[in-house]
């Protein structure tokens, strides 16, 4: 499926599968936000009679107008208008993943596959378009469903997956070596298999790894590094992110037992599938020259000619005096996790009343990250999509943009941040404007 196909997706369930007249009939009723709600504010459980009842009532539908029946179809039997649209509503819901039949009760649905923590989380076969812009598309799904059947290549895959913790975040995460990183192959196969010759993929992943029950580091970087380098990938480096802002940590043998020191770092690990090709062009992040190198440039060069390291290094005079567009950044990004893309992302969650992300990205990493791997046009995808921060350092950097996040209120509360990006269109199925309270 490409990218242009999984759009249609999200054109679908608000008059597909109705006559005009049904649909010019309710051009005004927000039907769809009411049958939403209705389940929402049932806990998540409704016989069609009661969602009838439930959708009259907060629609002010009076009982007469609900019950009427019209000849509908070539048949010309006559139903009620206003159930037949809810019921294909309910149905939209359904293939979305959203909703479910109750086993061994006629007639009766719920919210489908909600976790222990109380998140929406997609089942394997599904695959909707929560939001998209003329850029790109956030897709409520798996990445191995969404992205198995995709003929875009992809230049960039850049993510930040679940983190091999002991202790689950609310999204859930594998938690031994060995199933974390049969997990990550697993999800990454597809973005593998479809990446442009010279593509990138670039994980973020945690250094706060041990052994269980030590104070010795797990090797789990190691090991996922050559299980995916078996996989036809090569590593291009490891580009350490140092967080400023990052707070202590680990706790157990840095601040109890005292025999480690605090963490600053985690790891951005990139693997590129043809480095004779690969996608990168450091002149796409040339950073400013310092005052005093630029003074060095203009003034000719080094006037002086030495040589260091047992030879290893010889300076000539006038050396350094061309002036170039910029510095080469060095591969250690210096970055904090507070920006204003999160603030926006948090202020939107709570106002909806949506579960935060445990693990918000800050959008200044992944926008160098594609502005190094990837040029204007180029298909930047994400996997674990988050908070949909690849997403919007791709918009925001004139790429296109394809996301999968299999949490339903993570997209829901992202999609607020990109309302004024050219194109947007949040489905009706994802708006739930009331989910919290189920």
């Amino acid at each position: 499926m490409s990218v242009g196909a999984l759009a249609k997706e999200a054109r679908c369930g608000t008059s597909e599968g109705i006559s005009g007249r049904e649909s010019a009939m309710f051009e005004q009723l927000d039907l769809f936000g009411h049958v939403t709600n209705a389940y929402a504010d049932a806990g998540g459980r409704l016989t069609n009679a009661q969602l009838y009842e439930r959708v009259a009532r907060e629609a002010g539908i009076d009982a007469e107008r609900f019950n009427a029946r019209e000849p509908i179809g070539k048949s010309g039997q006559k139903h009620s208008v206003l159930k037949r649209k809810l019921r294909w509503f309910q149905q939209t819901l359904k293939s979305a993943g959203i909703v479910e039949h109750v086993p061994g009760e006629r007639g009766a649905w719920r919210l489908a596959n909600r976790t222990k923590t109380g998140l929406h989380e997609a089942r394997s076969h599904t695959r909707v378009v929560a939001f998209s812009t003329n850029l790109g598309l956030a897709v409520f799904g798996r990445c191995e469903s969404v992205l198995a059947g995709l003929d875009q290549p992809i230049t960039l895959a850049v993510s930040s997956p679940p983190y091999l913790l002991r202790k689950s975040r609310a999204y859930g995460n594998p938690s031994s070596e060995e199933e974390y990183i049969d997990f990550l192959c697993r999800a990454l196969e597809p973005v593998i298999s479809h990446l442009a010759p010279g593509g990138s993929l670039c994980l973020n992943l945690s250094n706060d790894c041990f052994i269980p029950g030590s104070s010795a580091r797990s090797i789990y970087l190691e090991r996922l590094v050559i299980a995916l380098c078996d996989r036809g990938m090569f590593l291009m480096d490891r580009i350490p992110w140092i967080n400023p802002c990052k707070l202590p940590g680990p706790v157990q043998w840095a601040s109890k037992a005292r025999v480690q020191l605090n963490v600053g770092y985690e790891h951005i690990l990139w693997f590129c599938n043809r480095p004779d090709a690969v996608s990168s062009d450091n002149r796409r992040v040339l950073e400013a020259h310092t005052k005093r190198h630029m003074a060095l440039m203009t003034s000719g060069g080094e006037q002086r000619e030495g040589i260091y390291g047992d030879g290893a290094y010889r300076l000539r005079s006038g050396a350094f005096g061309s002036v170039t567009e910029g510095r080469i950044p060095r591969n250690v990004l210096v970055r904090g996790h507070r920006c204003a893309d999160a603030l926006r992302y948090r202020a939107d969650a709570t106002a909806l009343g949506l579960p935060l992300h445990g693990a918000r990205q800050p959008l200044s990493v992944v926008d160098f990250l594609i502005r190094f791997l990837s040029k204007a046009g180029d298909l930047v995808c994400d996997p674990f999509g988050g908070t949909v921060t690849t997403g919007m350092a791709a918009e925001l950097n004139g790429r296109r943009w394809l996301v999968v996040e299999c949490m339903l209120e993570y997209l829901r509360a992202s999609a607020e941040r990109f309302r004024g990006m050219p194109g947007f269109r949040l489905t009706p199925a994802i708006e739930l404007p009331r989910w919290d309270s189920a």
